[in-house]
Parts: C-alpha cells; structure tokens; sequence
C-alpha cells in the first residue's frame, strides 16, 4: 500500500459548491466560499462569473488558495458567480475533470457544478453518445449539460427540469446562465445545500461555515427536490422532482464530512459529534486514564466521551496540518512512516496509561492499527478504541470516494477479529440508535447506506450493468 493511500484511509467526499447572485465582489465572495469548504474537497477549483453577457473563468489543480490570485480574481467580472473544489475518485483527475464546466449553447452560456454522484450517468452518457454527442470529459456533470442542451423547453428553468428529472443519484447542482442563479438538490437530499443572504445578494453552498466567513446569513437548508431560481425579480422556488420527495440526507456529513462549526439540516455539525460521543460512552465505557482523540474529527466526540465517562481528556496525538500530497520517503524503512507524517503521539502524557482512542470511522483498518501501534510504542500500558460511528460495511455511490465493500474490514471481519486485526485492547462502535439519538433526527430521513446497505437510490446490486458501469466511469474520473 501507497504511504499516500495509507495516510487517507478515511472516505472523502468529493467536492463542494458555492454561488453568489448580484454582488459587486461575486469573484471575491465565491473565493472566499471555496476557501471554507476547502475541506470537502483539495485536487482541484474552479470560478465562474458573468457580467451578464458573457462568462469569465478560471480553473486549477491544487488549493484554492494556490490557484486563485489577485490577477486571477481581478479578470472574473461580474455580479453573479459560481465556484467548486473537488476531491475526484481514483483514476483520471486532470484540468478536463475540473469544474464548474461552461459552454456555449442555443440558448446562449451556460455553467455548471455539481456535489454528488450521478448514478445512472454512463447510462445516459452511452445514449447521448449513440446519438452523436461528443463529451470533453469524464465528469457526470457534463452529461446533464447536455441533457439540458437538447431540452426542447421553452425556458431555462423548463430545460433543466427535465434534464434532472431524468437523473438519478445524490447531488447538489448549481447552474449559472447570463442573468439567472439555480441551485437543485436531488429527490432524497443525500447531498446538503444551504441557501443564504448577504444583505440583498443571494448565496448558495455546500456547507452553511462559507456563509461565517462572508458575513452571510444563513436563510434554509434547499429542500430535497427543490430546484430555486434566483434572478433580478428574487427567488422562485419549483418542485420539478415532484412534491413527494422524502429527505435522506446523508448521515456521515454529521460523523466525518462536514466542518464542525457548520449547521445542516438545522443540526449543528458539532453538537452532533459530541453527543455520539456521549452515546459512545453510556454503550460502550471503558475502564481507562485517558481519552485520547484521533485528530481532526475525532476531537468532538472524544470531548463528549470523556464528559459523559468523567475520564480526562487529553490531546495525545498531534496533528501535522501541513502535509501535502507530495513529499519524499526515506530509503531506509521507517515503520508507520505514513502516520507519522501526519500524527504524532505525546509519550509523556501516554507512558503507563489506560487509554481510550477515539477515531470517526475504521475503513480499511490500515491507519487504525498503526495507530494503535504508535500509541503502544509509545507507552500505553492499554489501547481502548472507540468508534464514533456504525461499522463501514459497503460502499457509498451518491458522491464519496469509497473502497468496494471488500476492502471495508468490517465487511470482511466480525467485531472481534477486527479488535486482534488493529491491536486494541477492545473495540466498540456506537450504534445505530445511539448515532440518530445524538443527531436528534430518526433514521428514516437520513442515509446511511455505508454502514447498512439500504441504499435510498435504488443500486441493484454488485454484478448489475448500472453498477459496472458506475465503477468503471468513477475509476475514469
């Protein structure tokens, strides 16, 4: 295994929008947005503006903060604007993959971005192109454009309601036409977004902290099926996916995702992963000196952990938020060398001591056991692991990099093999019930198909032709 794929044995979700409509500093506050969504997405971004004529824009392959610039921002005139950071799926991800796309159609320009998974998008793909369409790249969001392109609607909002109509999936879609804004989220809301005001400019994004940091209020979260149509009039609000949408909003937001000091679905992020913590605690206590987190998400539900336990809190591990994608290995081995790069343990507080280890997810496993080895080696006379979710047992395919099910060690072990596969003393997860508990919302409006394999968006099953073919795109991507 790469020391790359060691170091990120978490899932990712893959990107984030944001999009401002009628703002004098469009490009400035895109910018900005992306800046605070930076974490749901670091390969590549991309701006969008328009004057109302015509598009100016600006994609790369890195940070936000190293692909914009003064000069880059200066050139993306205009009062409405549109920006994406995404994280893609192994395989192909060059400049052709970086979004927001824009072309020019009969209808005149249009630019798009989306969050999400499309999953029946190389089905849609393969008809378009029998029927002679030529796609520049491998992105699901290119088939929708062109789904819209061919809409004989007589109205924008007309033609991309029946291009989404025909799609399936998790997604958050932002559109940009010359004097219009529309944000879509899918039928189930697997994906979030969040609609705000900055005093009388509309904002869209992936994650209400972008609204913190440009002084924006958040308004509401888009309804799952909702398609709102900002233009110079004000808001619209539309149902194209019906009135009959029911919310599945995806659950690992709360667990991993999103940033702590966002609110989705009127949910603090941080309230939430504090009280799995506390859940964590009253199922699963452990008979310890310390409890420890894995940073960065690991941090709440420890703090509710240790609370509810009456056990110290303790930052043992500390994190290195520097590394980069690159860096050079050493030829002479170096044990555990990948989670060294980016944590590292404090003997003096560990040496001698019961400690409780609390992590988001298991995954591979990988990056669990060797931290568990790392805390070992670094004197712990005990290794207690808590999990502040349910075992990941399948695979997501509404818009999060993902391993197939049969790399997911809780899907190849039971609870104890795991424990002796990793190295702790014990291992616990929080339950189901203890998870929706401390979200505060049931089960039956969320998705949490990663760890139950109730999929919401009907995938039928390992050896079906929609499901090859969705792996085989993504391996593309």
């Amino acid at each position: 295994m790469s020391v790359e794929r060691d170091m990120n044995d978490h899932f990712h979700d893959e990107c984030g929008v944001f999009g401002v409509f009628d703002h004098p500093e469009a490009a400035n506050l895109t910018y900005l947005g992306l800046y605070a969504q930076q974490h749901r997405g670091q390969e590549s971004a991309g701006i969008v503006c328009t004057d109302g004529h015509s598009f100016h824009s600006h994609r790369g392959m890195g940070l936000v903060a190293d692909i914009f610039h003064k000069s880059e921002i200066k050139e993306l005139t205009g009062r409405h604007g549109i920006g994406h950071v995404r994280y893609s799926t192994s395989g192909d991800s060059g400049l052709r993959n970086c979004q927001p796309f824009s072309f020019e159609y009969a209808h005149g320009g249009i630019s798009m971005c989306h969050n999400g998974n499309i999953v029946n998008a190389p089905e849609l793909r393969k008809q378009l192109e029998q029927q002679g369409s030529i796609f520049q790249s491998t992105s699901d969001t290119e088939v929708l454009i062109h789904l819209v392109a061919r809409s004989k609607a007589p109205t924008m909002p007309g033609r991309l309601s029946e291009a989404v109509r025909q799609l399936a999936g998790g997604f958050s879609l932002l559109v940009l036409v010359e004097k219009r804004l529309v944000g879509v989220r899918d039928r189930d809301g697997i994906r979030p977004l969040v609609l705000g005001k900055l005093d009388d400019s509309w904002v869209l994004a992936s994650e209400t902290c972008a609204f913190d940091l440009i002084g924006a209020t958040y308004e509401r979260d888009v309804e799952p099926g909702e398609m709102v149509v900002i233009e110079e009039g004000g808001l619209t609000s539309f149902k194209p996916l019906g009135n009959d949408c029911k919310p599945h909003f995806c659950v690992f937001e709360y667990v991993y995702f999103a940033r702590p000091d966002s609110t989705l679905e009127g949910i603090n992020v941080y309230k939430a992963r504090y009280q799995i913590g506390v859940e964590l605690a009253k199922e699963s206590p452990a008979d310890a000196d310390l409890v420890i987190p894995v940073p960065d998400s690991g941090v709440p539900p420890a703090m509710g952990f240790a609370e509810a336990s009456g056990i110290p809190f303790q930052m043992g591990l500390i994190r290195n938020h520097y590394v980069g994608r690159t860096f050079i290995e050493p030829k002479q081995s170096i044990r555990n060398f990948g989670v060294k790069l980016k944590l590292n343990p404090i003997r003096e507080l560990i040496r001698g001591k019961r400690v409780v280890l609390v992590d988001d997810s298991i995954v591979r496993g990988t990056t669990s056991r060797k931290i568990v080895e790392m805390v070992r080696a670094a004197g712990a006379a005990e290794i207690h692991m808590r999990i502040s979710s349910p075992p990941t047992k399948h695979s997501c395919y509404y818009g999060v990099d993902t391993p197939d099910a049969n790399e997911l060690m809780a899907n190849k072990m039971d609870l104890e093999e795991m424990r002796k596969a990793i190295g702790a003393d014990s291992l616990a997860f929080v339950s189901f019930d203890g998870m929706y508990r401390a979200v505060g919302k049931p089960r039956e409006k969320h998705c949490d198909a990663c760890f139950s394999g109730v999929y919401p968006v009907a995938i039928e099953g390992p050896r079906s032709p929609q499901l090859s073919l969705l792996k085989t795109f993504n391996k593309k991507r």
